[in-house]
C-alpha cells in the first residue's frame, strides 16, 4: 500500500481522506493546524504542527492539495527529502524558472513530479503536441462570479490571454490551463468568463494540428464547500493514487 503525506487539509484534502484507495495517509500538514488535526481524526494519520516534522515522517508521496504558493514554497524541499510529489496546484509550474529548478531537484534526487488531470479530460492525447506541434490550443472556461471573486449580472469576459498570465490573476481557478500547456508543449490561449447563470464549472478545449481537430467540453460539479474547485479535480488525484503501482497503464 502506498504511504502518503497530505499537504493541505481543506476541501480537496477531505475528499481524498474520505475516498482514498490503495493508499494510507500517514502524515498531514496545514498552516491552520486544527484543520490537519480534524482530518487526521478522520483518516487515522498524524497531524504535524510544522512542515519540517511533517516531511520527516515515513511516507513516499507528498500530495499537494493546498495552493500555488504552497507548491512553490514546499515542492522542492519535499523532493530533496526523498519524496515524490503529486502536484494539484500545477499553476506553480507556469513559471519557467521555478519549473526548471523543481525538475532539477527531482532529477538530482531520483524523484518524480506527478500532475493529475484535474478538472479536464484529454491531456493524454494533447501530449502529441510534444511530437507534432499543435497550431491552436484554446481553453474557454466559464465559472460563477462568486467562484472567481468578481461581480457580474450577466455573462462577461474577465480575462483573455496566455495561460501563464491567467494563472497569476486567478491562481485558484485556472490550474487546468497550465496542465494543458505542459501536456501540449505550448502555452495555451485562455478565455475566462464569469456567468451568474451557471451552476457548474465549464471547460471547453479546442485544439488543431496535423492530427486534425479536437473539441472537448467538460461541465464539472463544483467541490462541496468550495465552488472555485471542481469535484473532478479531487477525483483525478484519487484515481492517480489508485493506479500508481498498477501493472496496467492505460492512456498515452
Amino acid at each position: 500500500m502506498i504511504r502518503i503525506g497530505l499537504l493541505g487539509c481543506g476541501n480537496i484534502g477531505h475528499i481524498i481522506a474520505k475516498n482514498r484507495e490503495n493508499c494510507e495517509i500517514v502524515a498531514l500538514y496545514d498552516q491552520v493546524f486544527p484543520r490537519a488535526q480534524e482530518l487526521a481524526e478522520i483518516c487515522g494519520g498524524r497531524a504535524f504542527p510544522d512542515f519540517d516534522s511533517f516531511i520527516a515522517a515515513d511516507f513516499e508521496y507528498v500530495v499537494e492539495a493546498a495552493s500555488v504558493r504552497a507548491a512553490r514554497q514546499y515542492g522542492g524541499i519535499a523532493l530533496s527529502r526523498g519524496k515524490n510529489l503529486i502536484l494539484l496546484s500545477v499553476g506553480a509550474l507556469a513559471d519557467p524558472s521555478f519549473r526548471e529548478t523543481l525538475l532539477g531537484v527531482a532529477t538530482a534526487h531520483g524523484r518524480r513530479v506527478f500532475v493529475p488531470s484535474g478538472a479536464v479530460t484529454g491531456l493524454d492525447n494533447l501530449k502529441v503536441g510534444q511530437i507534432s506541434p499543435i497550431r491552436r490550443l484554446l481553453l474557454r472556461t466559464t465559472k460563477s462570479p462568486g467562484s472567481l471573486g468578481v461581480q457580474a449580472t450577466e455573462r462577461r469576459l474577465v480575462f483573455r490571454g496566455k495561460a501563464h498570465e491567467c494563472i497569476k490573476e486567478f491562481p485558484r481557478n485556472v490550474n487546468v490551463s497550465v496542465a494543458l500547456s505542459l501536456a501540449a508543449g505550448r502555452d495555451a490561449d485562455v478565455e475566462l468568463y464569469a456567468d451568474p447563470e451557471v451552476s457548474r464549472n465549464i471547460h471547453e478545449i479546442e485544439a488543431e494540428g496535423d492530427f486534425g481537430e479536437i473539441y472537448i467540453r467538460v461541465s464539472n460539479v463544483p467541490s462541496p464547500d468550495n465552488p472555485a474547485t471542481s469535484y473532478l479535480a479531487a477525483l483525478s488525484i484519487l484515481t492517480l493514487l489508485r493506479n500508481l503501482d498498477s501493472a496496467l497503464v492505460v492512456g498515452t
